[in-house]
């Protein structure tokens, strides 16, 4: 799908945490150019409260995993999304927060005193945000191998697997995904390991066409085809879409009625925002009632990746 100039100049009009990406992703600007928008995301707008709501210790609401969603994992996570500076300061504060207080004795991460052992679906949210944030710790590849122990057989992962699950979640693989993704980032990963794992787990979404049962091809869960922004711990199709595109995956003919479904809902050129995750949030970022900057900018790239792919 083409984008108009008006569809353009009215992303233009939203948060830097919009535009930098519009600019990167839609409009294919040289890096200085999204770079300098980029830079604002601390200084203005949104990523500018969410960081002036920081306590004096250097968390959010005075807990790590709790409240959902304005605590410190939820509000760096967010802040990830927007594409915060990967050095900014206060957020690298936060990061080694959730780093030193997660640590645990089986490489993942726990924050709660009724475990004993860490799970997979906290331990990816985390590694994801000290990937972002290019947190230089060793636990970090401790990290990587919980995941690597703790992929199943059906290639994805599951919080649950202790409570005897066999079959991966939705959730929780596109989670660990979008975590191994950051980490390849960084310098001196083990890339070759991390595809590897990867590519598991991109095939146990394959099979399920990104949101339906592998043996009955009915829908999954009803939640996954709602494309709620911010979607928090919350698998949905444009979210996993946007994460092939991020990778870059090739042509594969089960993207196909994921594809269908994101042009379904586009009206005008635009999308809605999908529905709310209810919780503490410190604001709301859009109406739900009217179109959606953050899900137009999520679906527009998604299917210019689409296009592009099956050129």
């Amino acid at each position: 799908m083409d984008i108009s100039k008006d569809t353009i100049n009215w992303l233009l009009e939203g948060d830097p945490s919009i535009i930098w990406q519009v600019k990167k992703d839609l409009l294919n600007k040289k890096t200085e150019e999204y770079t300098e928008e980029r830079n604002k995301v601390s200084l203005i707008g949104w990523g500018k409260e969410m960081l002036e709501n920081q306590d004096p210790e250097g968390t959010w609401a005075k807990g790590l995993y709790t409240p959902k969603w304005n605590s410190t994992t939820y509000t760096l996570l967010q802040l990830r999304r927007m594409g915060l500076p990967q050095e900014n300061y206060q957020a690298q504060i936060g990061t080694r927060i959730l780093l030193e207080k997660g640590k645990w004795s089986d490489g993942g991460i726990n924050y709660f005193n009724s475990r004993k052992s860490s799970e997979t679906c906290v331990t990816s949210l985390i590694f994801g945000i000290l990937s972002y944030f290019k947190i230089d710790d060793n636990y970090l590849s401790k990290i990587f191998d919980y995941l690597k122990e703790n992929q199943m057989d059906d290639g994805g992962w599951n919080c649950e697997i202790e409570k005897g699950a066999i079959h991966a979640s939705m959730h929780t693989t596109l989670m660990a995904l979008e975590a191994l993704h950051e980490y390849k980032q960084l310098k001196g990963s083990p890339i070759n390991e991390i595809q590897s794992l990867q590519n598991k787990g991109n095939e146990f979404l394959l099979q399920h066409e990104l949101y339906k049962s592998h043996k009955t091809k009915e829908i999954i869960k009803k939640g996954m085809i709602d494309f709620s922004f911010p979607p928090r711990w919350k698998y949905n199709v444009l979210s996993a879409l946007d994460y092939f595109r991020l990778e870059n995956h090739p042509y594969d003919e089960r993207f196909v009625d994921a594809i269908k479904l994101v042009k379904k809902k586009e009206k005008n050129e635009k999308w809605r925002r999908g529905l709310k995750h209810t919780g503490k949030v410190w604001f709301d970022m859009e109406d739900g009632s009217q179109p959606s900057r953050w899900n137009t900018l999520r679906a527009h790239r998604v299917l210019k990746w689409w296009k592009n792919i099956q050129l």
